[in-house]
């Protein structure tokens, strides 16, 4: 039987005792249905697997001890960061737990001319929160010990405009080659992924200013969520660690 895995922020030590948190407590002892003895794989984003034993259980308190400490080593090769324009519904939500699950490194969620969806302080909050909490969730999943950060929503131009050294890449359905022509140097990439309707024209001539290279997935158009997901795919093919 597989062991469960809880993400669990903070520090542990080999025999340290820690309580779990009020939520990974509950799923633990009221979802989980788990008791003395039984083992929980537990990760707090530093890249190791920490295997601990429950040494006591109730429904709302769960506190185990650490036995043992491994370094997780299943990241890919390559560094990524997502530009994702919001997207409506739970597509959004979709996108960013299967991007997780394909190794992406770093989320950046955009708005843009022809984003549908519209938030705002109070609700922005709880959205980046959500998006983090899905983030986590899919690590627990995947067997991710390292977890990505959704970072603070911006503005398409801005996220454009920050200086890195990645690979800069668009996704342009004229575009003159696809993610097998690319060469790279450094293994990061930064990938722009547009809402629905697409980027406007003067937003794709802005990317150009700012060194994006315009790639092309195939003669078909994509939704927003599977040119993502095609696009990550593709890269971890060439670039990464998908074989």
């Amino acid at each position: 039987m597989r062991i469960p895995r809880i993400y669990q922020p903070g520090e542990y030590d080999l025999n340290q005792q820690l309580m779990l948190d009020e939520e990974a407590a509950g799923h633990v002892g009221r979802v989980l249905r788990m008791g003395v003895g039984e083992q929980l794989e537990l990760f707090n984003g530093d890249g190791h697997n920490y295997l601990t034993e429950i040494v006591a259980a109730s429904k709302k308190n769960v506190e185990v001890r650490v036995l043992s400490k491994e370094a997780n080593d299943n990241e890919s090769p390559l560094n990524l960061h997502l530009g994702q324009v919001i997207s409506r519904g739970d597509r959004m939500d979709f996108t960013l737990q299967k991007s997780v699950e394909l190794g992406v490194n770093t989320i950046t969620p955009l708005f843009s001319e022809r984003c549908g969806v519209k938030l705002t302080g109070e609700r922005l909050e709880k959205k980046l929160h959500q998006w983090q909490k899905i983030v986590i969730s899919a690590c627990e999943q995947s067997g991710r010990s390292t977890v990505p950060e959704v970072r603070p929503a911006m503005q398409l131009e801005e996220w454009c405009a920050e200086a890195t050294q990645a690979l800069k890449l668009n996704l342009h359905p004229r575009a003159d080659y696809g993610i097998n022509g690319l060469v790279m140097e450094i293994p990061r990439v930064r990938l722009l992924i547009g809402p629905e309707g697409g980027l406007s024209p003067q937003e794709i001539a802005m990317t150009e200013t700012h060194a994006f290279t315009d790639v092309l997935l195939g003669p078909r158009v994509l939704r927003t969520e599977t040119a993502a997901l095609t696009a990550i795919s593709a890269l971890q093919l060439k670039f990464g660690d998908l074989s």
